[in-house]
């Protein structure tokens, strides 16, 4: 059939839209300078400086919110401070002193950057002939990068200080914190061996050293691949830590250097490592938020009934309804029924295994996607939208050119490019069962991962292929009569509900401008689907003009709509007074003494939507979470954010929603279900308060 060729094309092109939407963007972000002062420096005297001694200077940075500074090694983009000294004679300055950064991933970039107030130490040198009681001005020209996830700004300032020659006196208190933000030396020399593809560091460091979330930052250029997941191993006393080289022209060094960051709070020894022997093996460390992964058996059956489960979903329900009763509107061919259950399932499993492998390609790239990658993208949604519309046009009748397979006699190839449209319908959803196995999905090989999407495809096909190989099932189906038609029509409501949230969610992704522009173009397909219908009636060929109508809707969207898309909606206020989620704010939590309620949505997540409307969103929750003192992070992942997809992989989960209750003190989290009763936040924090 040709609508056959048609639909392949668009799935084709609603893939690729997918996979351009996520390519990483350019190291180097847009510039801008005049009157953008948004890493604010200051330099600080410790205090008096007695001839012939040292004192520090601090240079205190104040990262306004949203806007980070660089590490003296930036990582994939962006440029450490620097420094050009105007100093007295016979007066020196030493190498700076960076406390430990943090992890910050853009597009597949990783660089090493500092989010809050941060300060660089420098060691100053008074000469043993100078005279006690000078004060003597200090100057100095500081060059910077502040960087937000869109724009980079250049700063510079030249900056002053007074330094008292003399006994040292009243010292600063601020220098006793940023001293001890500093990492600790270690004490011990390092090794370090380049094997093959990869960078070995061998770090003494004593066993019963905890580490949480550890990560490796390498103070030379061009020696790491820096967004590679790093692997730590125990050989006893030694830590060892495998990085992948560098990808494009790496360098071997003769030394290296760096800061071992042991955990969340930004402990870190400094490392200082020499070319040596370095073991191999020994015990990985697992990280304490990354849960074990069940038995590949037991992920199977999971993937398999999430699959199962995603059949009663709103936009899939019309699909899998009217398929099924083609059947009985088939006529009894056991030989056909069997046929187009086969050719259903392929279509949906086949288009599992393309998202998934497209998923899977994409972190392999170094894209900080996950589950459901697709909805984050508005063109997708846009997509999405006209799709849902074009189905809803379809079941009220408004023209014939109708989804191969839901009327008709059916044949093989309309139930196989059915069951593409229902898979890449149904996927974007996580439930139970599912999330799970496909979380897993993301940390296991290649192979074991794609047979969890394969049983995710399974498991939404199921329903079908029972009825098409079954005979028993088929017969209980309603003998066919007129009231299919009026059936069709009531299956529109459903999809129809689909795409008003598709315009709902077009909104809040993309902006009120880009909704808008979307639901435009969708009473514009409409009435160019109508204007087929009318040809159809007329017993006219509308091959031409639905071809045309599919076309200019796609061109409209993938140029027009581009250049209204905005920043994703701030989130509604919550009961709760939620902060928003960031590694910063979650260590922050942690070390207040009080227990944590973490909890990760997205707009376009239905079961997220209902916890939060039973559960969340409450005022018997609020009251309970007030009376034990329960602080509450929230993680929107509407839109793609690298630092939230790298948390829940850490957790083993592909998607949202994510549920974790962090008890006062420094327990381990407990992950919740992703099915939340009425009560069950209220009655776990009247728990915890007794």
């Amino acid at each position: 059939m040709r609508f056959v060729r048609h639909f392949a094309v668009v799935f084709a092109a609603l893939s690729m839209w997918a996979l351009l939407a996520v390519q990483p963007a350019r190291a180097e972000l847009p510039l801008a300078r005049a009157g953008m002062d948004r890493v604010r420096a200051e330099l600080v005297v410790e205090s008096a400086a007695a001839p012939g001694q040292t004192v520090l200077l601090a240079f205190k940075m104040t990262p306004v919110p949203g806007w980070h500074g660089y590490w003296q090694n930036p990582g994939d983009a962006g440029q450490g401070a620097t420094f050009t000294w105007d100093l007295p004679t016979g007066w020196r300055t030493a190498a700076p002193q960076y406390p430990t950064p943090e992890t910050y991933v853009l597009s597949g970039l990783m660089n090493h950057v500092y989010e809050r107030e941060y300060a660089i130490l420098v060691p100053l040198t008074v000469p043993a002939t100078a005279q006690l009681g000078a004060k003597l001005p200090v100057r100095v020209l500081t060059e910077w990068l502040a960087c937000s996830d869109r724009l980079c700004v250049p700063q510079d300032a030249v900056l002053t200080a007074v330094v008292t020659v003399g006994q040292a006196g009243q010292r600063d208190p601020r220098f006793d914190g940023w001293i001890a933000a500093l990492p600790a030396p270690l004490g011990s020399p390092a090794s370090f061996a380049v094997n093959g593809n990869d960078v070995r560091i061998g770090i003494p460091l004593p066993a019963n050293v905890a580490l949480e979330t550890p990560h490796f930052f390498l103070g030379e250029d061009r020696v790491v691949d820096y967004a590679a997941t790093q692997q730590f191993a125990r050989h006893g006393d030694l830590l060892v830590v495998t990085v992948p080289r560098a990808k494009f022209e790496p360098v071997s060094p003769a030394a290296l250097s760096g800061v071992l960051r042991l955990n969340r709070a930004g402990d870190g020894v400094a490392v200082s490592a020499a070319p040596g022997s370095v073991p191999t093996g020994g015990t990985p460390l697992v990280s304490e938020a990354a849960p074990a992964l069940p038995a590949l058996p037991l992920l199977l059956l999971a993937a398999l009934a999430g699959g199962l489960l995603l059949n009663v979903m709103p936009c899939v329900f019309p699909i899998l309804s009217l398929k099924a009763l083609s059947l009985a509107r088939a006529g009894g061919s056991e030989a056909q029924a069997r046929r187009e259950g086969l050719a259903y399932s392929a279509g949906v499993i086949l288009a599992c295994l393309s998202l998934g492998g497209l998923l899977l390609a994409l972190r392999a790239a170094g894209q900080e996607v996950g589950w459901a990658f697709q909805l984050q993208e508005p063109l997708v949604i846009a997509a999405l939208l006209l799709l849902a519309v074009a189905i809803t046009a379809n079941l009220l009748g408004v023209y014939e050119f109708a989804v191969p397979g839901f009327a008709g006699d059916g044949s093989p190839q309309g139930a196989f490019a059915t069951g593409l449209l229902a898979a890449f319908a149904a996927t974007p959803c996580t439930g139970p069962f599912m999330a799970a196995a496909m979380g897993a999905a993301l940390l296991l090989p290649t192979l074991p991962a794609l047979l969890l999407f394969a049983a995710l495809g399974l498991g939404l096909a199921l329903p079908f292929l029972a009825l098409a190989w079954v005979p028993a099932l088929r017969r209980m189906l309603p003998k066919p009569g007129a009231w299919m038609i009026a059936f069709r029509r009531w299956m529109a409501l459903p999809m129809g509900l689909t795409a008003l949230a598709l315009v709902w969610l077009a909104s809040r992704v993309g902006g009120d401008a880009f909704a808008i522009g979307t639901a435009i173009i969708s009473l514009l397909l409409v009435w160019g689907l109508w204007l087929v219908g009318t040809a159809q009636r007329k017993g006219r060929s509308a091959f031409g003009l639905a071809t045309a109508v599919i076309a200019v809707s796609l061109l409209v969207v993938t140029s027009g709509l581009r250049e209204v898309v905005e920043g994703p909606q701030s989130s509604a206020e919550s009961v709760l007074n939620a902060q928003p989620f960031s590694e910063a704010a979650l260590t922050a939590a942690r070390a207040s003494g009080k227990p944590a309620f973490l909890y990760f949505t997205a707009d376009w997540c239905l079961t997220c939507k209902v916890n939060e409307r039973v559960a969340i969103e409450r005022e018997a929750t609020r009251a309970a979470f007030a009376k034990a003192g329960v602080i509450v992070l929230r993680g929107d992942w509407t839109r793609r954010d690298p630092a939230i997809t790298r948390f829940l992989g850490q957790r083993g989960a592909a998607g949202v929603p994510l549920y974790l209750w962090y008890p006062a003190g420094a327990a381990a989290p407990q992950q919740l279900p992703q099915i939340l009763g009425p009560d069950a936040l209220a009655d776990l924090a009247r728990a915890r308060a007794k």
